[in-house]
Parts: C-alpha cells; structure tokens; sequence
C-alpha cells in the first residue's frame, strides 16, 4: 500500500507559491527571456508584453507620457483587434475603454491582474515542464550545483 505524503497542500497555498515564483521569474532577466520564448512558442506572448508594458506604464511621472502610454498599451493590447489583442473579459475591456480619454496609472490594473492571474495559472505550470526551461536549469547549473535560481 502507497505511504501518502504528510505535507498537505491547500490550492491556496499552491496559488500563492505559484504566485511567488512567478513574481520571482518576471524580476529574473534570464527566467523572463526564457519565459517569453516559451510563450511566444504557444503564441501568447502578449501576456507577458502587456503586463510588462502595465509595470512600465505604472512609473510614468510626466502627465502628457501618461496619456499617450496609456493609448499605446490601449491600441496595441485592448481594443478589438488590436495587434497583440489580450484575453480579458468584456466588462474589463469596456471599463478601460471608458476610461481611456483621461488615464490614470490604475486603469490597466484589472486587466493587468486578469493576465497575470492566466499567465501564473496556465502558461507557468506548463513553462515548468517544458524543454526551454529545462534548458535554463541546465545552463544555471555549475558541476552539480545551481546557482541560486529562486523559481525553481
């Protein structure tokens, strides 16, 4: 009969340690190349732009470098058919798209948590088991030590 692991796990816990390591791989310039490779490989690289773009856009200063961010990241990842068009929900869409005339550095902040909230629930546990991040272990490995990798 199989001994059952002692170490229980609520999906709490598992959504906040995924959390944690994803918070970690996006500040981790190496994890974020690799990570970008992955999602380019399933053709949502999007994601990882948009959100990028979100924490940018979050340390604008200049009022007029606002507006025009904020349009930027509006025509390139919100409006219908835009080019690099996110996943978000409709409510979502139309509340930035109400917004948009006169931005504030919250404006992408729903849209910015639904996508980080797929990105972390979807494409990481995959990233995790592909062959791109297996490659990144690899190459952080010295003789049989890793470096310090905190996401793994």
């Amino acid at each position: 009969m199989p001994v059952k692991c002692c170490f229980y796990r609520s999906p709490t816990t598992e959504a906040v340690a995924r959390s944690e390591n994803m918070d970690t791989l996006l500040t981790n310039q190496a994890g974020l190349d690799a990570f970008r490779t992955f999602l380019k490989s399933e053709f949502s690289e999007e994601n990882v732009e948009f959100w990028l773009a979100c924490e940018d856009f979050k340390k604008t200063e200049n009022a007029e470098k606002i507006a025009s961010k904020a349009k930027m990241i509006y025509s390139e990842f919100i409006e219908a058919d835009a080019p690099k068009e996110i996943n978000i929900d409709f409510s979502t869409r139309d509340l930035i798209s109400k917004n948009i005339a006169e931005p504030t550095l919250k404006c992408f902040d729903e849209a910015q948590k639904l996508i980080y909230g797929l990105m972390a629930k979807d494409s990481f546990p995959r990233f995790l088991k592909s062959e791109i991040y297996k490659k990144l272990v690899n190459s952080k490995q010295v003789g049989n030590q890793k470096k310090w990798f905190p996401f793994l």
